[in-house]
């Protein structure tokens, strides 16, 4: 009875079977090397996790396209950007600004009657329907759209809220980041 091969040999002696695999799955020489090399790197790192006597080939393959199928769903998620023109062309607005934004909306829903405000959290925020909301609150369907309604009002009031453009940053910083935009677009 011959002595079990060294796991070194066993895992060498898979290379060309393991190149051939992963030349299939992604369809790129250079690539398939890439991934055959970290598969082998992975296998040895964990070669301790392999039991003798099974199968050392179906264990590197399984790790193989493991490691493709992880890097597929990852470079699915990414955007090509090879002159970084995408890169230029996303605008960061400050965080601040929000913060001081969601602590005023807090204070002007205080001040709301408590039937407007609770059905406006049902409805708004928590996604109730006017009915669902009705039911909840013991009312018609029609008292709920008129609380709603007259909550919105009076917190576009409180928040000088005039039209949808007043949400989000405010006018200076919405002009200078659609300057620089246009400005690195032209430039």
């Amino acid at each position: 009875m011959n002595p079990p091969k060294p796991i070194r040999e066993v895992m060498l002696a898979a290379v060309p079977s393991l190149r051939a695999f992963a030349i299939s799955l992604c369809g790129n020489v250079d690539r398939a090397d890439d991934l055959v090399q970290e598969t082998l790197l992975r296998a040895w790192a964990n070669r301790k996790s392999f039991e003798p006597g099974t199968n050392m080939s179906a264990w590197l393959f399984t790790i193989l396209r493991n490691l493709f199928r992880s890097e597929y769903r990852k470079r699915r998620r990414e955007v090509e950007d090879a002159d970084g023109s995408y890169a230029e062309s996303l605008v960061s607005v400050p965080e601040q600004g929000s913060h001081l934004e969601v602590a005023e909306f807090r204070k002007a829903l205080k001040l709301l009657p408590p039937e407007q405000r609770e059905s406006l959290i049902l409805v708004g925020a928590s996604g109730c329907s006017y009915e669902e909301a009705a039911q909840i609150c013991g009312c018609a369907v029609g008292t709920i759209k008129s609380r709603v309604n007259r909550a919105r009002s009076r917190l576009a009031e409180i928040l000088a809220i005039e039209d949808a453009n007043d949400f989000g940053p405010d006018v200076k910083t919405r002009a200078v980041a659609n300057s620089d935009v246009t400005w690195r677009r032209s430039g």
